[in-house]
């Protein structure tokens, strides 16, 4: 978890300080006063890109040349300080002092998940958000995982690169064996990742949704074919576009309710309930494997949900154990089982209110 947290020139935060609670913590201000902007830069400082998708000209405050970011994790035996700095100079990242390299490092020391107004696209989206929820917990989970979606990027990248040359069928089946073997630890480690998310996905859709749910994985070749067989019968057509098109680069995780896809059926409301009981699911999960609680971050949770709604994901937010930073329009919108730590946010000014 994050005690306290600085940053100077992010969007419209011109310098902010907060010294963050332990379990939960709500900033309320007006739209566009700068709340979003403050869960976006704690969401950077343990990513090293924006949630809401932003590239780093529009996150630099207008007229200077980089932003700052600086926290300090407490991490039982003491606190470990993280700084990010980003701007024409390009990206910087310290950890304890020492320089680091990249947006993993960054994740390790401060592991965070966040539900915003967006979240329902994890369930109206393409599959590469849901492969990407799947990786996020593998990362935290299987400690070889982020090195085998390495080598694997590496060998589609390579594999994808002969067929765009036209570089003849026999060439391009001389990148099939590393491929095929790096895509099975993948697909490999994602099942175990995903068997191990189970109960938790079923239970936190059931609180929130009260209906049961169904998660299958789908490897991203036909189920009546190895890769192998997927591979050497689809080399025309790969060739024809220039790209792999079997391969847990194409995995998808589908999700139903009822024996319905949910993607198709629910209302954006139930969406965002289901996409964030994923979210919890996959916090527990991280939590329960590295022993300690994660940080999460809640972007205005109440938008587009009736109270009866927001006051279940309320409650199972809570039951997680977590570190809660959340936004709200109205203090009162939310409720939790203690006092927050209450901070005020107007025209990029924090203030910690008593």
């Amino acid at each position: 978890m994050i005690r306290l947290f600085r940053a100077s020139h992010f969007r419209c935060l011109e310098k902010v300080e907060v010294k963050l609670g332990p379990r939960f913590n709500l900033v309320s201000g007006a739209n566009a006063s700068g709340k979003t902007s403050l869960l976006e830069a704690l969401a950077y400082l343990g990513r090293g890109k924006s949630f809401r998708g932003a590239n780093t000209p529009n996150l630099v405050q207008h007229g200077k040349e980089s932003f700052v970011l600086f926290g300090e994790v407490d991490r039982g035996e003491g606190r470990l300080a993280l700084g990010v700095r980003n701007g024409r100079e390009g990206l910087e990242v310290r950890i304890g002092g020492e320089n680091a390299s990249g947006s993993a490092a960054l994740a390790a020391a401060l592991p965070l998940q966040v539900i915003d107004p967006e979240v329902h696209n994890l369930i109206a989206g393409g599959p590469e958000l849901r492969r990407r929820f799947l990786d996020w917990v593998a990362f935290h989970v299987e400690h070889e995982h982020l090195m085998i979606w390495r080598r694997f990027r590496r060998a589609l990248k390579q594999r994808n690169a002969a067929l765009r040359a036209k570089a003849g069928e026999a060439a391009i089946r001389s990148w099939n064996a590393e491929f095929l073997e790096l895509a099975q630890e993948l697909d490999d480690s994602r099942q175990r990742v995903l068997e191990r998310t189970l109960d938790s996905l079923k239970e936190h859709g059931y609180a929130l949704l009260e209906t049961d749910l169904a998660f299958e994985y789908q490897r991203g070749w036909a189920k009546e074919k190895t890769l192998k067989e997927s591979l050497e019968k689809g080399v025309e057509r790969d060739m024809q576009m220039g790209s792999t098109q079997s391969g847990p680069h194409r995995a998808d995780i589908k999700v139903s309710y009822d024996e319905r896809q949910a993607r198709k059926l629910v209302s954006r409301g139930q969406q965002k309930l289901l996409a964030s009981s994923m979210i919890l699911a996959a916090t527990e999960t991280a939590q329960a494997a590295l022993e300690k609680p994660l940080l999460l971050l809640l972007d205005d949770p109440a938008a587009e949900l009736d109270g009866d709604s927001i006051a279940r994901l309320m409650a199972a937010v809570a039951a997680l154990g977590c570190q809660v930073v959340a936004t709200s329009l109205d203090p009162e919108a939310l409720v939790f089982p203690e006092k927050p730590v209450m901070f005020h946010v107007e025209h990029g000014t924090v203030t910690a209110l008593d």
